[in-house]
């Protein structure tokens, strides 16, 4: 089907290859051009779940340790610190 946007080519490399095969058993009737967009876009999704879980590991490690240094220090020591500056 003819567009107007932009293409990129994709070498055949032996991984690019092994990725495509894998994902024509999943998609058997599909042009190598849809499985390498579908590729793509799985890709994509999956990067974007990664980033979150590490959101969410910091996230909870930051609860967690919320407060944890409360009482460490008298209520006035930042005044009294400014005093020696």
């Amino acid at each position: 089907m003819a567009t107007t946007l932009p293409r990129i080519q994709i070498t055949l490399t032996d991984q690019v290859q092994d990725a495509l095969e894998a994902a024509a058993s999943r998609w058997p009737d599909a042009p190598k051009s849809k499985i390498a967009t579908q590729l793509i876009v799985l890709g994509s999704q999956a990067l974007a779940d990664e980033r979150e879980a590490k959101r969410a590991v910091r996230r909870k490690a930051i609860a967690e340790s919320q407060g944890i240094l409360s009482g460490a220090f008298p209520d006035n020591f930042l005044e009294e610190l400014r005093k020696d500056w």
